[in-house]
């Protein structure tokens, strides 16, 4: 693992952006194998740190961007381009501030990134709204997260981040990954996703709608659905969709949750995406 790029002069991984950098060649070859290239696809890399997926991607036949939001990495990766003889457009931005789409000038895309876990909810709620243009996500993050992402209705990973997001695409674990495998040696394991767009996600109104929903069910996820949901729904609501208003939030399945969220008749209200802790 030696023969990585070391990035620039002195530069050590920041705290603030979440950076740990993967060196492992197994996991990385995995990772561009479970994107699927083919000639010409665009590709936009999230969090492309030292180029450990970006050098290998940009040898590959395929129109790359990178979005990296430290300055001092972003001007290495220019560097670098030219040093190797390499082809990529580098934006030094945050990621979440970034509009994707327009990114994309009207191309569909493929995103791939080791995603920085302080701000990973985010960062999928912000791929997901540019849906209209992305064919598939490939991603690495915390382990623990990915088992909530890709949970089932009645298990104790189910929550309001599997619903919100299997409301939106079809979730696949793809394979785990080591602390050893990156430096610095984080504290937590991780795990690879492979995120497909659903051609039927809910529109935006709804989606809000089902935001709002579940974020009161799963305020008291121990708590009967009949006593949490009493400031959205009267009981007949739930006695008409034949959910009965004993089971607890854990329980219904992302189809429960949005017809729930049809059945909201007031504005929908602001928009509050879950949390990393959700």
């Amino acid at each position: 693992m030696s023969g990585f790029p070391r990035g620039p002069e002195g530069h050590r991984a920041r705290k603030r952006f979440g950076q740990n950098f993967l060196v492992d060649p197994e996991a990385i070859a995995s990772i561009i194998g479970a994107l699927d290239l083919a000639a010409g696809d665009a590709v936009i890399e999230i969090g492309p740190g030292r180029g450990a997926l970006s050098f290998p991607l940009a040898v590959r036949p395929s129109a790359l961007t990178l979005v990296e939001i430290d300055r001092d990495l972003a001007g290495w990766l220019r560097e670098e381009r030219t040093r190797r003889g390499l082809s990529y457009e580098v934006i030094e931005a945050d990621a979440l501030s970034v509009d994707l789409v327009a990114l994309a000038a009207g191309r569909r895309f493929k995103v791939v990134g080791n995603l920085p876990y302080n701000i990973s909810t985010p960062l999928l709620f912000h791929l997901l709204d540019a849906s209209v243009a992305v064919e598939r996500i490939v991603v690495m993050l915390q382990k623990e997260v990915v088992e909530r992402m890709a949970a089932v209705p009645g298990g104790r990973s189910w929550g309001r981040l599997s619903v919100m997001l299997q409301a939106r695409c079809r979730v696949e674990p793809l394979f785990e990954v080591p602390p050893q495998a990156f430096r610095p040696v984080p504290a937590v394991d991780s795990a690879v996703v492979r995120l497909w767009p659903r051609a039927d996600a809910p529109e935006p109104a709804r989606w809000a709608r089902l935001a709002r929903v579940t974020r009161v069910a799963f305020s008291a996820r121990r708590k009967q659905l009949g006593n949490t949901l009493k400031p959205l729904f009267d009981a007949s609501v739930l006695e008409d969709l034949g959910i009965d208003r004993t089971r607890r939030p854990e329980t219904l399945s992302v189809a429960e949750y949005l017809a729930l969220a049809d059945r909201l008749a007031e504005a929908p209200g602001e928009l509050t995406l879950p949390g990393p802790a959700e």
